[in-house]
Formats: structure tokens, C-alpha cells, sequence
């Protein structure tokens, strides 16, 4: 749950700065740029994750899985896209992108490995 709340969170610090423009990018402002607004399905995919780690239903924890795989997968998206190479120049990473991918990557695995005890009828 805290993970979900975490990526949010992240989303708000500085992903990658672009030395020629004086650009400091995050997932919500990329103004100058054309990487739309990558934290915004970050955002929604981590709020309906927070969602279903709370609730204590099977089908809540099976949909959790696909929510955080496409959240993953959203977070490599980024880190490919923003930590490119353009024209010869590199943006420099910041911190928040690494931890994008990685608090990801961990609420993946906490998805895959939810605590409920499932009752034989």
C-alpha cells in the first residue's frame, strides 16, 4: 500500500534534466519537451493499485497483479524514453527516475505475493 502511495510521490521529483534547454523534468511537468505527461497514468495505475491492495477480495487481488504489471511496464516506458539520447545529447538521470522503476518493480512482486487467507467452502 505504501509503495502505491510512494510512486505518486515520486512522480513529483526530478526524473532527468536536459543541460541545453535547462530543463528539469518530472512526471507531471515537461514544458519544452514532448513527453507529454508521463506521470499521469502512473498516478491513476498507483491509485487503483492502493485500491486493490486494501480491499480483501480475490478478484481485487488478481486484478492487482494486472494493474502494477502495466504500471511496470509504464515506468521502464519512461525510464527508455526520457534517459534517451537526442542529437548527440544525454539527459542527466535524477534519482526520481530510478526510484520510479524500482518502487515499481517492488509493488509488482508485492501484488504477486498478497497476504489473505482463502477459505474452502
Amino acid at each position: 500500500m505504501i509503495l502505491a502511495l510512494a510512486v505518486i510521490g515520486v512522480c513529483w521529483m526530478p526524473w532527468v534534466f536536459i543541460e541545453s534547454k535547462s530543463i528539469l523534468v518530472n512526471g507531471f511537468h515537461t514544458k519544452g519537451t514532448n513527453f507529454g505527461r508521463p506521470g499521469l497514468f502512473l498516478s491513476y495505475a498507483s491509485g487503483l493499485a492502493f485500491l486493490f491492495f486494501v480491499l480483501n477480495k480475490i478478484w481485487a487481488k488478481r486484478t492487482n497483479v494486472f494493474v502494477t504489471t502495466f504500471a511496470f511496464a509504464w515506468s521502464v516506458r519512461n525510464y527508455l524514453i526520457l534517459s534517451a539520447c537526442y542529437g548527440g545529447e544525454c539527459p542527466q538521470k535524477q534519482p526520481g527516475l530510478y526510484l520510479e522503476v524500482a518502487l515499481t518493480a517492488i509493488m509488482l512482486l508485492m501484488s504477486l505475493l498478497p497476504k489473505m487467507e482463502i477459505k474452502n467452502k
